[in-house]
């Protein structure tokens, strides 16, 4: 459990100080080597590299909505179309699923406290990639709003799918 908190840890402070400092290939990088170690150690392979897969569709969507429309916006990133949310923040949403069965595992049968916990540190950590300027909340009240209310909602989604690969 510790080796997945503190690689998660890693992979975001890696994305985020990358972001924030146009070396946001570097925090892909570390990220995937986090991720590669998650998976050399995860007892279903095939089944965490699907429901990594999801989480990360679901991030791009998520992240996508809000950027479309102004509320948050990132630096661009050389070699990525700027329509899509920027690799760094992609690999979050992978690091963030990594920590579903392990250091999170814990959360998945609390819907309502998972809940809680997605509206209020989900929002809390784009306030931080922001403070730190790996973002910028361009409509800061609309965007933690939306924030909230999206990690209130998929927090407790990816929990459910991560617990199915025991059903």
């Amino acid at each position: 459990m510790l080796l997945n908190i503190v690689g998660f840890q890693i992979g975001w402070f890696a994305c985020v100080l990358g972001g924030a400092n146009q070396l946001p290939w570097l925090g892909v990088l570390i990220s995937c080597l986090v991720i590669f170690i998650h998976l050399l150690r995860t007892p279903d392979r095939a089944f965490e590299c699907k429901f990594l897969g999801v989480a990360v569709i679901i991030g791009i969507i998520f992240d996508g909505i809000p950027q479309s429309l102004g509320w948050i916006t990132f630096s661009p990133v050389t070699f990525w179309p700027d329509v899509l949310p920027p690799p760094w923040m992609i690999m979050l949403w992978a690091l963030f699923a990594s920590t579903m069965n392990i250091s999170l595992s814990w959360l998945h049968d609390r819907k309502v406290l998972a809940m809680f916990i997605g509206a209020v540190a989900g929002p809390l950590s784009y306030w931080s990639g922001a403070r730190l300027g790996a973002l910028q909340l361009s409509n800061p009240s609309t965007a933690i709003i939306y924030l909230s209310i999206g990690w209130a909602t998929i927090v407790p989604i990816l929990l459910k799918i991560a617990a199915s690969k025991d059903h």
